[in-house]
């Protein structure tokens, strides 16, 4: 098969790089914003564009969130997959909640848009199957409760998986909006989260 002319892969490079601004202008102005106030145009404006450029590449709101969210979903779950390759369940979900809380802080944008931002009814926060975050962490905690080492009434594997996500995102929603706040003394998020991991699981399990 022939090769792509300099000109047309010049093109691509263009188009794959102006998209990348596009997708990374709305995020930051969703979260900054909200999703009302937010608007084609005004995202044009802020990297330069036109609203027609910026239709060129997304039809619309909707479909700029949805592929936001496809993308954004995707990584995370790749990192909890990547951490959670361990046989152990329990030690499955510990590095998990490890991979989670790091990806939280390393990608503050991008955790503020997937669970702090509202989005309005009818957008699929999980486009791609393979982005389920949830489905993987449930499939998890069903693991951890097949088991049969945590007291019974932490035979639901939904609210395990609840508790955990629960404990987590307060931690890692404090570091991302309030971490520059000096007024709090705060401690390592890492470590805390590390000490409220194992103190969770320790409080779940049976007594030996």
């Amino acid at each position: 098969m022939a090769s792509q002319s300099p000109s047309l892969l010049r093109r691509e490079r263009e188009r794959s790089e102006t998209r990348r601004l596009i997708l990374e202008a709305a995020r930051r102005m969703f979260v900054e914003h909200g999703y009302e106030a937010t608007t084609m145009r005004s995202i044009a404006a802020k990297i330069g564009y036109t609203a027609t450029a910026v239709y060129h590449h997304f039809k619309d709101k909707t479909a700029l969130v949805a592929e936001l969210c496809a993308i954004d979903f995707r990584a995370l779950t790749e990192a909890l997959r990547k951490a959670g390759s361990v046989t152990d369940p329990l030690e499955r979900l510990g590095r998990m909640g490890e991979a989670y809380v790091e990806f939280g802080l390393s990608h503050p944008m991008q955790y503020q848009f997937m669970f702090m931002m509202p989005r309005p009814a009818g957008i699929d926060g999980h486009p791609d199957p393979g982005a389920d975050c949830y489905g993987y962490l449930l499939e998890t905690c069903r693991a951890v409760v097949a088991t049969g080492r945590l007291r019974p009434e932490f035979a639901d594997a939904d609210q395990v998986a609840q508790i955990a996500w629960g404990a987590l995102h307060g931690l890692v929603a404090l570091q991302v909006t309030k971490g520059d706040d000096d007024v709090v003394p705060w401690r390592s998020v890492r470590d805390t989260a590390a000490k409220m991991g194992s103190a969770l699981i320790r409080g779940m399990l049976r007594e030996t």
